[in-house]
């Protein structure tokens, strides 16, 4: 083999696998959040969820990238950990889709549909029909990309120490062992099924050698997962486990048949194409262990629990991001990525929003109280708002570059600005509780009345607040309601200062009181204003994420 067919061969593997990730980000651009949508609706039993997760596999070409996806749904709660069993299932099913593509040899046509995605993609100026485009662009670059590596790798049949070594692989041991380190190293059992495919096409290695190591590159494609569950929650690497067993069980079951029975034969009988017969192998391997282990997928997410049980959450009380963590962009931005993001920022609002509902509570409780007793709560809660969104703020920019989706680019905008109003009501119920050390250092007590008009705005603003509770079910309805008690809190601003201004001039009323309840009544509104703006923001996100709605 000589250094050019070397370069050809590392070049054939690149439009490989850049093809794969050309049709992943075109996906991803296509579908963004829907993907979310897509998954409750056909995860609901497990038939649905091998049916998704080998849709999604097949349309991506890379089993690899479907259960990252998977393994960040989890994460971020957008699935269950049962559901991710089914979808795993699925997803071995779909990657057997290249190979058998391979079989059907539509590497003459692969230039032509090459062409025809990038012509989609330079002429048709639809959003949506660009990531179609690319898609098949990718497509078509994939098996250019296979056919380079097929024509590079022939002059190694003339190699006789070549030929010894994939000799050597009919031991099951060093085959299955081969096959993981090469899939682990490259990160795609597509793309090392594919090279195998290419070395059988060129008369280098036959079926009884090439089986076990087809069985290691199912094992080996499992490290991507592995990769992407560092950092993640126990249901997150629960899932990288069970995609791990599913490929180790169906290793053992099948290096037993194949050293035990003339299963290669059978198989080498149906069709003399060696490639052919890699491709069916791995299709039986795959379909077969879903069959077997399809209806024990309750048992392997809980056999998935044992070894990894739960723990003790530590450091509890600690400032942190429970549902977004730091994504490296450049590395893990995959499919499903938009509706993960999507997810996990809704997720960490809803926490600050309830942080500045519980404010709103305890202050204006602590002014009717008359005593600094929940000061100490209500500042820890509104560092913990302040801490939120900056961290909301930063991971928002920093995602905001890489968001392929227009769509979900506008809904994730609009979430940055909900993330600064909810922090804005935080400061204003802060305040309000912060009035309680000037009335016990001036001895400041309300009378009866301005009492009883400090508890209306207290269940106001609760219930203006619970209006936008519910951050993904904002509707026009719902924001008429928020309009309307905003306007209520603007009218009851009014009537309170004229109330105000009665009792000053009937002597009920203190001259520092006076000034203290204006104060108060002043971030009454702005926490009424604010409420409106998330109220508005949500029904601008949702408009620009379900624009059919």
């Amino acid at each position: 083999m000589q250094i050019t067919d070397f370069l050809s061969l590392l070049g054939g593997l690149a439009l490989f696998l850049y093809g794969m990730q050309m049709m992943g980000s075109g996906l991803e651009a296509a579908a963004g959040n829907k993907m979310k949508r897509i998954l409750e609706r056909l995860t609901t039993n497990r038939f649905m969820g091998v049916a998704v997760g080998a849709g999604i596999t097949a349309v991506i070409q890379s089993s690899s990238a479907t259960t990252v996806m998977v393994v960040g749904f989890v994460n971020s709660g957008l699935m269950t950990l049962q559901q991710a069993v089914w979808v795993i299932m699925g997803a071995n099913i779909g990657t057997t889709i290249t190979a058998q593509l391979i079989v059907l040899d539509i590497g003459a046509l692969a230039p032509l549909i090459a062409f025809c995605g990038v012509a989609i993609v330079m002429f048709i100026k639809t959003a949506i029909w660009r990531h179609y485009g690319q898609i098949i662009a990718g497509l078509g670059i994939l098996f250019i990309g296979m056919n380079t590596m097929s024509t590079s790798m022939e002059p190694l049949k003339d190699s006789e120490a070549f030929v010894n070594l994939m000799v050597r692989f009919q031991n099951p041991l060093l085959g299955i062992l081969a096959g993981m380190i090469f899939t682990a190293i490259i990160q795609s059992s597509s793309a090392s099924v594919g090279i195998l495919q290419a070395l059988a096409t060129s008369g280098l290695i036959t079926l009884p050698s090439a089986v076990y190591v087809l069985f290691g590159q199912n094992i080996g494609t499992c490290i991507t997962a592995v990769l992407a569950a560092i950092g993640t929650s126990r249901n997150a690497k629960r899932t990288t486990i069970i995609h791990l067993m599913f490929n180790i069980i169906g290793t053992c079951v099948f290096t037993i048949l194949c050293m035990t029975t003339p299963l290669t034969e059978f198989m080498m009988s149906f069709t003399p194409n060696p490639s052919a017969q890699i491709a069916n192998m791995h299709t039986l391997f795959n379909v077969t262990t879903t069959i077997l282990l399809l209806p024990l997928g309750v048992q392997l997410a809980k056999l998935a629990m044992r070894i990894l049980p739960d723990r003790p959450e530590e450091h509890q009380d600690e400032q942190q991001l429970l549902y977004i963590k730091p994504i490296d962009t450049a590395v893990e931005y995959h499919v499903g990525t938009s509706a993960i993001i999507v997810n996990g920022i809704t997720k960490e609002l809803g926490r600050m929003l309830e942080m500045a509902r519980s404010n709103i509570d305890r202050s204006f409780q602590a002014v009717l109280d008359g005593t600094t007793q929940a000061l100490p709560k209500v500042e820890q809660t509104e560092d913990y708002i302040d801490y939120l969104n900056k961290e909301i703020s930063k991971y928002i920019t920093s995602v905001m570059v890489y968001e392929g989706n227009k769509q979900d680019s506008a809904f994730v905008s609009a979430l940055f600005k909900v993330s600064g109003n909810l922090e804005r009501i935080g400061d204003h119920a802060m305040n309000i509780c912060e009035y309680t050390k000037r009335m016990e250092e001036k001895e400041i007590r309300f009378s009866p009345a301005a009492c009883q008009e400090i508890e209306a705005m207290r269940k106001i603003c609760l219930e203006a607040m619970d209006l936008v509770k519910d951050l993904d079910g904002m509707t026009v309805d719902r924001l008429s309601e928020i309009s309307a008690l905003e306007q209520k809190v603007d009218d009851m601003t009014e009537l309170y200062r004229n109330n105000q201004m009665q009792r000053l001039q009937e002597g009920t009323c203190m001259d520092e009181g006076c000034i203290l309840y204006s104060e108060m009544l002043t971030d009454f509104e702005r926490i009424g204003d604010h409420i409106l703006n998330v109220g508005q923001e949500l029904a601008t996100a949702k408009m620009h994420n379900h624009p059919a709605n």
